[in-house]
């Protein structure tokens, strides 16, 4: 009768046992497989859309188009009117006068009014005329472009360095000046 009893609970310990160790694999696994589940996601992935070859043409009213191109935009979720972009590329065709060229390193577009920024490495190219500097805000509907930090404009006959130099598009009337009053812009002659 001892036998049978000891027996008895030698099997019953050996079931609890047995017991234990499925539940603790089994919901240790179930623990492991939720948390990947719902591991945290990574940022750039939920907020941002990666678009290659971007390619962006506009036309105003008076007839004058813009083509901007790109070899990457990226898109922010939180404001989908923006387009991040990066080696950025400009083409404006003016109805009554000739191509204007932009170049720069990166841009930010807005797809509501066609606005651009361009910044690090712009360089416009309009006739004989070359201007370079760090930033350019190109404005549809002020018909600007303000060229701003180390702009340096070079055609034939000069070579001008200013702090800032801002276009209207339209009439093609330009101002140059400095952000500090004591500072000059500086004109230098080739010949």
């Amino acid at each position: 009768m001892l036998n049978k009893k000891n027996l008895k609970i030698f099997l019953i310990l050996l079931l609890i046992f047995f017991l234990f160790i499925f539940f603790y694999f089994f919901f240790n696994k179930k623990t492991d497989e939720i948390q990947t589940k719902f591991k945290e996601p990574d940022n750039s992935q939920m907020n941002s859309n990666i678009i290659k070859d971007v390619n962006f043409v506009t036309k105003d009213k008076d007839g004058n188009e813009y083509i901007i191109t790109a070899v990457q935009g990226e898109i922010d979720y939180s404001n989908t009117s923006t387009l991040y972009l990066t080696e950025l590329k400009a083409l404006i065709n003016l109805k009554n006068s000739d191509k204007i060229t932009i170049n720069s390193d990166y841009g930010k577009y807005n797809t509501d009014n066609y606005d651009t920024i361009f910044s690090k490495n712009v360089i416009i190219k309009y006739q004989d005329n070359i201007v370079t500097g760090e930033y350019l805000d190109f404005s549809l509907e002020k018909n600007t472009m303000i060229i701003s930090r180390k702009v340096i404009f070079t055609n034939i006959k000069n070579i001008l360095k200013a702090d800032v130099i801002e276009i209207n598009i339209k009439t093609k009337d330009a101002k140059i000046f400095m952000y500090e009053e004591n500072k000059k812009v500086n004109i230098k002659s080739i010949n």
